[in-house]
């Protein structure tokens, strides 16, 4: 006996066998293919017009990727893959794109129906749409036995250069002290990250790792190839070589990155930009790129939250103002890039814990004697902040590192700078040992 509702399916299937699976789906007791669509563009707009719950998506469909699915969810399209049998490659290709139910073009009405069932009722584990584990597992998730996952710390800051990327290259290095790190440059205004490690500019980085999220071509190979360890345990996946390609770094490949990055790592250390404002003008259009997209999406995902701010009358007001900012963004998950990539936690949620405010360049000569505990009153009056890490003002060691391009532990290993920004890694690594490291020249480091 039939069911008196049927669900409404669009298809775009750029295969030979298309018209025998669109008639084995009008033959199934629960679903009616309402559209049948050329091509990408053609499913998308039948999407935007409400013409169907599911899409039928072939793994040869012209230009289907990463963003093109989060586009359908986000008119409320669940998506099904459709292979032509013994077509693994497809297969593969399509659940590395995150499409959590693929049907083989062969099947029979009601085994089609049983699928298309399975997908309505699927629930998803935290971590986000359909994300692929590494080792295959579609829910992305791990055995109580398997490797712990990552932590995902991010550095944030307010505008006027407080310091950021300076936190988060060398709180990576201290981290990768004790256990493998991946440091990621996600600044879409001015990545920095290569040019203080003395890295090549051409190097392919985040964009490269973006680009084959996008095409369901990331997996543990692929990030590692073009994450390249600098130091013994610390890899670094480098910037935008140019600020003009932040359109690259689109939500959906952008999180995809660093559910990936969670296995490659025990620690992922993101140097986000400074805008996190969402682009009203564009928020109508949710195809369109957002620059601030990268930032807001690692906020999103991360574990912890590093802010840092600077030890001045200006860096301190931007600092409150900028913690104000954050608990303004009740749920990041709400915003237009974000909505639809399920069970990212928000600001709010993240493990319980406020941000760690870090106050950089503290000096007398900036707000006074006692500079710690002055800045501690002030930020506690306005911003309601008690609990601060503090790092000296150190010029001539930050510009040595920089000429050396290498890191503090290394350049200046007895310096108070280094020492404070070992003792904020100590908040994150404190139950794991410290690993001897050997020294061993950057230079001999392969670039591509």
């Amino acid at each position: 006996m039939g069911r008196a509702v049927t669900r409404p399916v669009i298809a775009a299937l750029d295969a030979a066998w298309e018209s025998e699976l669109v008639a084995a789906v009008e033959a199934t007791a629960g679903y009616t293919v309402t559209r049948r669509c050329a091509d990408l563009a053609d499913l998308l707009a039948a999407a935007a017009a409400g013409h169907g719950q599911i899409a039928l998506v072939s793994a040869d469909l012209r230009a289907l990727d990463r963003p093109a699915l989060h586009e359908l969810a986000s008119h409320g399209v669940e998506a099904a893959g459709v292979v032509g049998p013994d077509d693994e490659p497809g297969e593969r290709r399509l659940r590395q794109l995150g499409v959590e139910v693929v049907l083989r073009a062969d099947l029979a009405s009601h085994e089609i129906d049983d699928a298309l069932d399975a997908l309505a009722s699927r629930t998803r584990p935290h971590g986000g749409r359909g994300e692929a584990a590494p080792d295959g597992d579609p829910a992305g998730s791990k055995t109580a036995e398997g490797p712990q996952p990552a932590t995902v710390i991010a550095v944030w800051g307010p505008t006027g250069a407080p310091g950021r990327t300076t936190v988060a290259l060398n709180l990576a290095a201290e981290l990768a002290l004790r256990a493998p790190t991946l440091l990621v440059d996600l600044d879409t205004y001015g990545a920095s990250v290569a040019q203080l490690l003395g890295l090549l500019d051409e190097a392919p980085g985040v964009a490269a790792a973006a680009r084959a999220a996008d095409q369901g071509g990331l997996d543990l190979a692929a990030l590692a190839r073009v994450a390249p360890e600098v130091t013994p345990g610390m890899r670094v996946l480098t910037g935008l070589p140019r600020a003009q390609r932040w359109t690259e770094l689109r939500a959906p490949s952008v999180a995809h990155v660093l559910a990936t990055a969670r296995h490659l790592a025990r620690f992922v250390v993101v140097d986000c930009g400074f805008a996190i404002e969402d682009d009203e003008e564009l928020s109508y259009d949710t195809l369109a790129p957002r620059r601030n997209a990268a930032t807001l999406t690692a906020l999103a995902v991360a574990d912890e939250l590093v802010v840092v701010g600077t030890a001045d009358p200006v860096g301190l007001q931007r600092l409150v103002r900028a913690v104000q900012d954050l608990t303004d963004l009740a749920d990041l998950a709400d915003l237009p890039d974000l909505a639809d990539l399920p069970d990212l936690p928000g600001l709010p949620a993240r493990s319980g814990r406020p941000p760690r405010v870090v106050v950089n360049r503290v000096r007398p000569g900036a707000v006074g004697p006692r500079p710690e505990q002055r800045i501690t009153e002030a930020l506690g009056r306005f911003a309601g902040l008690g609990d601060l890490d503090f790092l000296p003002d150190d010029r001539a060691t930050l510009d040595a590192a920089v000429f050396a391009g290498t890191t503090l532990a290394e350049v200046a290993p007895q310096s108070a700078l280094r020492r404070a920004i070992a003792a904020l890694a100590d908040a994150y690594a404190a139950p794991l040992p410290e690993r001897r490291r050997r020294h061993r020249s950057r230079r001999g480091v392969v670039r591509s």
